[in-house]
């Protein structure tokens, strides 16, 4: 065995190991977080898990097969929609079935769904497939209303986890089982997936997706190889709506309509769809705006707006990207040189932000405010949106930061090249070994 071929499976040895580590830590993340949130954030956090799963499917559309769709909450929603009709079987007693398996229920509906749609949709890609997916949402989404028998109606259907019998003494009573369920799915759905984009199937749907003449030409039909990819897609899709279906106990239409097909295609972008865990974050900072900033704002999807257009033209890698810009400063042990100019970069920041917020949170309340309603809390104080003074503060704050990233942003740009420029580092043994070898 050459020297070459002893690096080579040693580095696979160890990326193996590093990957192991990294299941254990996610593992270890989904049983203590629930341990130091209240019951809300057990909420939040169940609503993470299902987003997550969510994202992570469709992503596995867009980022790993290059399809564009703009229905694929029908998958979602009809997995949801089954696991209900099969809760209300298990509980008016047609079966004793475990709830906990309610979600592969959702899974297998979502699957055949996707593989009926599949056959022909996936026989074209770019505009066609998302016009198609489109089409075939709104198409869903009216039989929701006319098809009451197994839809509900506008009112939708609805069903009682409790009813079904217990698995092990768990009977997803308390919220705290309710969100060890949902993350026992997540982490399952998760290592499914992640082994599935690098599997055989998971590496042609990449082929595909940059060159389909290529990948036809050595022998692979395109066709089949985006089937595969959104059957697979549609299933994991499913398995996320059986997860809501238990949390929730209903399944309306607005969980199979274009609407929620757009969310699920925000937080794959705002996280990064190049990343595999990118959909993960943004899943997990849309469902936050979503549940917390919705709370303290009506002006929440505005700001959701704004994220999603930032992110496009800032960062076209999403969030995760920002984070992996700093890998060659990791690399080459510079990162620490970064925290100074961030910090002072942060500073008219968040300046810029908290001014700008400011001014238009007082704006949309000084047009809908009552007769005397002339306080509002904002940031932790009580505005006046009355007097002259908080709107001129407000805009010099603005003023103030906008003024100041002009002139942090050369020096933040500056240091960053500086931590990413590559080290001249002596030929590694694989490089040696490769130009011997040569």
């Amino acid at each position: 065995m050459s020297n070459l071929t002893q690096i080579r499976k040693a580095e696979n040895i160890a990326r193996k190991k590093r990957l192991r580590i990294l299941w254990l830590c996610f593992a270890v993340i989904l049983v203590v977080l629930p341990l130091l949130a209240t019951k809300f954030g057990l909420t939040i956090l169940t609503q993470i898990c299902v987003a997550s799963v969510f994202a992570l499917a469709y992503n596995m559309l867009l980022g790993q097969g290059g399809m564009l769709s703009f229905g694929h909450a029908v998958y979602f929603g009809l997995g949801g929609y089954a696991s209900i009709h099969l809760m209300e079987y298990v509980g008016t007693g047609g079966a004793p079935i475990p709830l906990v398996l309610t979600p592969i229920f959702g899974g297998l509906f979502g699957l055949v769904a996707a593989l009926l749609i599949g056959s022909f949709s996936t026989r074209r890609a770019g505009t066609v497939f998302a016009m198609i997916s489109f089409g075939i949402a709104e198409l869903v989404a009216a039989s929701a209303i006319i098809l009451v028998g197994f839809f509900g109606g506008e009112e939708g259907m609805s069903s009682d986890r409790t009813m079904g019998p217990s698995f092990f003494g768990y009977e997803m009573i308390p919220q705290i089982e309710v969100y060890y369920f949902a993350a026992v799915w997540f982490f399952l759905a998760t290592f499914a997936m992640y082994y599935f984009s690098r599997s055989p199937a998971g590496r042609m749907a990449n082929a595909v997706r940059d060159n389909a003449e290529r990948a036809q030409f050595i022998g692979y039909n395109p066709q089949k190889i985006r089937l595969v990819s959104f059957v697979a897609s549609g299933f994991f899709a499913g398995i996320a709506g059986g997860i809501f279906a238990i949390q929730y106990e209903i399944v309306t239409d607005s969980n199979l309509n274009t609407a929620a097909s757009g969310l699920v295609m925000l937080q794959a972008y705002i996280g990064g769809i190049g990343y595999f865990v990118g959909p993960v974050i943004g899943a997990i900072v849309m469902t936050l705006l979503n549940t917390v900033v919705s709370g303290m704002t009506d002006l929440w999807l505005l700001y959701t707006g704004l994220l999603f257009i930032g992110t496009v033209l800032l960062a076209p890698n999403g969030l995760t990207g920002l984070i992996m810009m700093h890998t060659d400063a990791y690399r080459n042990g510079k990162l620490s040189t970064l925290v100074k100019p961030y910090l002072i970069g942060l500073i008219p920041l968040t300046a810029s932000f908290v001014g700008i917020i400011s001014l238009v949170e007082m704006f949309s309340h000084r047009n809908e405010q009552t007769v005397g309603d002339d306080v509002m809390p904002l940031f932790f104080m009580n505005i006046d949106v009355s007097t002259s003074e908080a709107w001129i503060a407000f805009t010099i704050l603005s003023l103030a930061g906008i003024i100041g990233l002009r002139f942090t942003i050369p020096m933040v740009r500056t240091a960053w090249h500086e931590a990413n420029e590559a080290l001249t580092l002596p030929a590694s043994p694989t490089k040696q070994e490769g130009a011997k070898n040569e």
